[in-house]
């Protein structure tokens, strides 16, 4: 195929699909004439990916075919069904795809967390950077505690600040550094905070107001802080995969993740304003923490699971993620 000549040829008849495809209302001589020249375009379209695969044609068209048949058969409108799939089957297949990354994170995290709680609690001089005695004495036994009071404005800050949070290690994710950055400045934040509530003998303290919602809590942040590494991790090595390609593909996948972590730390906002701070008995809050986690981790292993081996990635659809360049090997 001489592509030079085709183009020449079939242009008029592309760029009066385009404007057609833009007009909001047509008579029906025009939708008919629509409704050909879609056919005939897609044809077009076909023809040239089968024989003379020039990437930025190509792309025109595809764009331009999935615009004018978006005219002809209207919008997709979100139905109960896409929402359904995308809980049972999208979501846990996204989060059951970085599982060992969160993992990874988990271990490094709490490894971290430990190092700085050890060395506060140790070390005067790495105490003493935390506040002047007075300061310390006061937050050990009154404000600690304190910044736990009961309520839905309390559950609602707490989920608005880690909602930014993880979408910030997300939407960062490729730079490698960022997420990385949040994540040793929290685990040292969390660790430090235990040492010194360790040093002044609250330590039990400490693990009673932080476990009931930290489980899942510090867990969304794993997950968060995998997603940016796993995408940063597909742009240094996408794999027979072109770069661009890889990091679209995984930017889709990653968002998924993203949008199902809201709902992750709003369960984990209320255990946090309604459990947490609550007159029950310490072992019951621990308790419900370590069930909500435990069915976060069915979630993801249980469903993500059967969603992965149904080959599911927690991508768009084909249909919906848009048409791709033709691409050798």
């Amino acid at each position: 195929m001489d592509l030079d000549a085709y183009t020449h040829v079939r242009t008029p008849a592309w760029l009066r699909l385009d404007q057609l495809a833009r007009r909001r209302r047509l008579t029906g001589a025009e939708s008919d004439e629509l409704v050909r020249l879609y056919q005939a375009t897609a044809t077009d379209l076909s023809a040239i990916r089968s024989s003379a695969p020039d990437p930025e044609t190509v792309t025109r068209l595809s764009q331009l075919v999935a615009r004018a048949r978006a005219a002809v058969a209207g919008t997709h409108e979100p139905s109960l069904r896409d929402v359904s799939r995308f809980v049972v089957v999208t979501l846990p297949a996204a989060l059951h795809r970085i599982r060992w990354w969160t993992v990874a994170v988990m271990v490094a995290f709490v490894g971290l967390a430990v190092v700085a709680g050890w060395w506060v609690a140790t070390q005067p001089d790495a105490l003493a950077a935390m506040g002047t005695p007075s300061e310390r004495q006061a937050y050990v036994d009154d404000a600690f505690a304190q910044y736990y009071a009961p309520g839905p404005g309390f559950a609602a800050m707490v989920w608005t600040n880690n909602a930014w949070l993880t979408a910030v290690c997300i939407g960062t994710g490729v730079t490698g550094v960022v997420p990385l950055y949040l994540l040793v400045q929290n685990a040292v934040s969390v660790g430090a905070t235990g040492g010194m509530m360790a040093a002044h003998g609250h330590l039990d303290l400490f693990l009673q107001l932080i476990a009931p919602h930290g489980l899942l809590e510090l867990t969304a942040i794993f997950v968060a802080g995998a997603a940016g590494l796993r995408l940063f991790w597909a742009w240094i090595a996408p794999g027979p995969r072109s770069r661009g390609r890889a990091l679209a593909q995984e930017g889709r996948s990653l968002l998924t993740v993203a949008i199902g972590l809201v709902g992750v730390l709003a369960v984990s906002g209320v255990v946090e304003g309604f459990v947490t701070g609550s007159g029950l008995a310490w072992w019951l809050k621990i308790v419900i923490g370590a069930l909500v986690l435990t069915g976060f981790w069915a979630y993801v292993l249980i469903l993500g699971g059967r969603a992965a081996a149904a080959g599911e990635t927690g991508d768009l659809a084909a249909d919906r993620a848009g048409y791709v360049a033709a691409q050798a090997g």
